[in-house]
């Protein structure tokens, strides 16, 4: 779920034989040699060729974060297909009985896992069934596990990764809610505000987030910081996003404001566990990335352009860093630094020596290409995915999202280079000569009152 995604993205920005030939194959033989019951997927032992007992656990961490990250960048993609039935062949297997259905799991990591899916899902597609499986988990974490346990999601409560899922997935289900201005948000919201003003109680004096709470107290049980902080800040976003709530904008703004008093921190120092591994910075660095997006406090973006050289440093010749699956996870970093650096403009046909920077001053796009002389590829720019893709009527901050840096209307006119295009032909894609150019919005859509 780390690396697979973030192969096949790598290969679709700078190799597409190998996006189309060898990442493809890799899911023909996932499914082929995987799949345990309908889509359900289990454990390979690839020395004996033993197939293990089917796996929900398999199937939400593959789907959340693997499959989505796929189909927040690409769309509906034979990715897409594969998260589609195997969340609904697991769902179907949902195993914990409750008095509102069936749930994937017991605990808030799958729970989480399952709900940041579903909610997607049935914003993509309106479908009944996600929009029932998604209030079913919804359900049973605000009405009977949040009220249990002093307004958090357990006893003990994890603010890093297997055990922040639920925070970021309830925040969504929340923010599809209110969208859809159902009779659940009103009854949703306080609950889920309790929930985040607990979690800020218990941050550090710059606003961090400690790995592990008691949730009665709020003192750390486990006292290093998460390098998923902005994962969890992402969903305070995405609350103020839903509710025009400023105090938690505040709040995200004032932990990015205090990100320079972590420069090269030692993340996931825990046992067990590599200290300073780079997975750290890689989770940390993606946690700013989102947020910096909205926010762009520029002590944040001093900070990433730091952490980022420490992180870029662990890499070795080889091309590997410590020989391990979550190296997928400092390519997805490195290419969300690469889209920010490009503003979402990515060359095809791509090569060494082929370069593009980009910035952004209002509507307007200034951007370089540098490529060798024989370079006959396209550029390609970035649309408004969360629409086109989620139908989501904000872009919602959220976790294993690709941002939004400029984004062109795919039926408003733009001009680049003395020509007038359609913003449907610069996302399919353009062929431009090395230089300097800027794109500008010349004619906007009708749009109806």
């Amino acid at each position: 779920a780390d690396l697979y995604p973030y192969l096949v993205l790598t290969a679709y920005f700078t190799d597409p034989g190998l996006y189309r030939g060898r990442m493809l194959e890799m899911l023909r033989n996932e499914v082929r040699f995987t799949t345990r019951e309908d889509a359900v997927p289990a454990d390979l032992d690839l020395e004996t060729g033993k197939l293990g007992p089917p796996s929900l656990f398999g199937a939400g961490e593959y789907a959340k974060d693997g499959l989505v990250s796929i189909t927040e960048l690409l769309g509906r993609t034979p990715w897409y297909v594969r998260m589609i039935d195997m969340i609904d062949a697991a769902m179907e297997r949902a195993p914990v009985h409750t008095r509102y259905g069936k749930l994937p799991a017991a605990d808030p990591e799958l729970n989480g896992d399952f709900l940041q899916v579903l909610v997607r899902l049935a914003a993509m597609t309106g479908e009944a069934r996600y929009w029932e499986w998604s209030r079913r988990i919804g359900d049973w974490y605000v009405h009977d596990v949040l009220p249990a346990n002093h307004g958090l999601p357990g006893e003990r409560v994890r603010l890093r990764d297997h055990g922040n899922e639920i925070i970021a997935g309830l925040v969504l289900l929340y923010a599809l809610e209110q969208q859809h201005a159902t009779s659940r948000a009103a009854a949703l919201r306080p609950v889920i505000a309790r929930m985040l003003d607990r979690v800020l109680a218990s941050a550090n004096e710059h606003g961090m987030l400690y790995d592990e709470i008691d949730a009665a107290t709020l003192k750390p049980t486990r006292a290093t910081l998460s390098d998923n902080w902005g994962y969890v800040y992402a969903a305070m976003y995405a609350f103020y996003q839903a509710t025009g709530d400023e105090k938690y904008r505040t709040a995200v703004r004032r932990v990015l404001a205090n990100l320079p008093h972590y420069r090269n921190h030692t993340w996931e120092a825990m046992p067990g566990s590599k200290p300073g591994s780079f997975d750290g910075y890689a989770d940390s660095i993606e946690s700013a990335l989102y947020l910096y997006n909205r926010e762009p406090v520029a002590a944040a973006l001093a900070w990433i352009e730091s952490e980022i050289g420490v992180m870029a440093s662990m890499q070795q010749p080889s091309g590997h860093i410590e020989n391990w699956y979550g190296e997928g996870n400092f390519n997805r970093t490195m290419l969300l630094w690469a889209l920010f650096n490009s503003a979402g403009v990515t060359a095809s046909d791509w090569h060494p020596g082929v370069r593009v920077g980009a910035v952004v001053a209002g509507d307007r796009l200034t951007f370089s290409l540098e490529a060798p002389a024989n370079w006959r590829g396209r550029l390609r720019f970035d649309y408004a995915r969360h629409h086109r893709i989620f139908q989501f009527a904000k872009n919602y901050a959220r976790l294993n999202e690709f941002p939004e840096w400029f984004t062109v209307d795919e039926n408003a006119l733009y001009e680049l280079n003395q020509r007038t295009y359609l913003g449907s032909e610069l996302v399919s894609g353009v062929r431009v000569e090395p230089g300097m150019y800027s794109v500008e919005q010349i004619r906007r859509p009708f749009r109806s009152p």
